[in-house]
C-alpha cells in the first residue's frame, strides 16, 4: 500500500467506526426517589442475566436500609441451583445532584457500580426498573415475588424504549415458580 492509500483507508474507517459506533444517549432516570420509601425488601421478578449472579438460580431479593451517614446499606440474597442460601451484604451511595435516582454500589472495597432507577411507582413504590447506563445489566423488581402480565409488559417496554433488548430480559427463578 502506497502512504496516500493508506492513509485514506485509516481515515475512512475511522469515519465508518464514528458514524456506525457512536454511543446512545443514556437512558433516563425517574427525576427522584425518597431512599426511606424505597427501603425494605424486593423481589426480583426478572433480570438480564449477568456474570455476577450466575450461582442464583431462584428466589432472589434485594433488601436496601438507611444508614446514618446518608448511604444505603445493601443485602443481596438468592439460592444457588443446590439449594443453599447466598448472601452478600453492599453499601450504595447516592450520587450527588441526581436527587437519589442514581447510586453507586459497592460490594467489594472501592469498586462501584451504577445503579440507575429508571421506573418506579412513585406513589406506593409496589415496583422498579433499574438499570445500568451501558444497558448491559437490567432488573425488574417488585415489593411482591410476583407482578401482574400486564405490569411486567409495561416495564419491558418502558425498558425498551431506554434502549434496552426485551429479548434479553429473563423471568427470574422466582416468577416463573409461582406463573408470574
Amino acid at each position: 500500500m502506497t502512504p496516500k492509500i493508506s492513509l485514506a483507508a485509516i481515515l475512512l474507517a475511522t469515519s465508518v467506526c464514528f458514524s456506525g459506533c457512536a454511543t446512545r444517549p443514556a437512558p433516563t432516570t425517574v427525576a427522584s426517589v425518597d431512599l426511606h420509601k424505597y427501603s425494605g425488601k424486593w423481589y426480583e421478578v426478572a433480570r438480564m442475566p449477568n456474570w455476577f449472579q450466575r450461582q442464583c438460580a431462584s428466589g432472589t431479593t434485594a433488601e436496601y436500609s438507611p444508614l446514618p451517614d446518608g448511604k444505603i446499606r445493601v443485602v443481596n440474597s438468592c439460592l444457588r441451583k443446590d439449594g443453599t442460601p447466598s448472601r452478600i451484604t453492599g453499601t450504595a451511595t447516592p450520587v450527588p445532584g441526581s436527587n437519589n435516582a442514581k447510586l453507586k454500589v459497592s460490594f467489594f472495597g472501592p469498586f462501584a457500580g451504577d445503579y440507575w432507577v429508571l421506573g418506579l411507582d412513585e406513589k406506593n413504590y409496589q415496583w422498579a426498573l433499574v438499570g445500568h447506563p451501558s444497558r448491559k445489566f437490567l432488573w425488574i423488581l417488585s415489593r411482591k415475588p410476583t407482578m401482574t402480565p400486564t405490569q411486567y409488559e409495561a416495564l419491558v417496554g418502558l425498558a425498551a424504549s431506554q434502549g434496552y433488548d426485551p429479548k434479553d430480559i429473563a423471568f427470574s427463578k422466582i416468577a416463573q415458580d409461582t406463573g408470574g
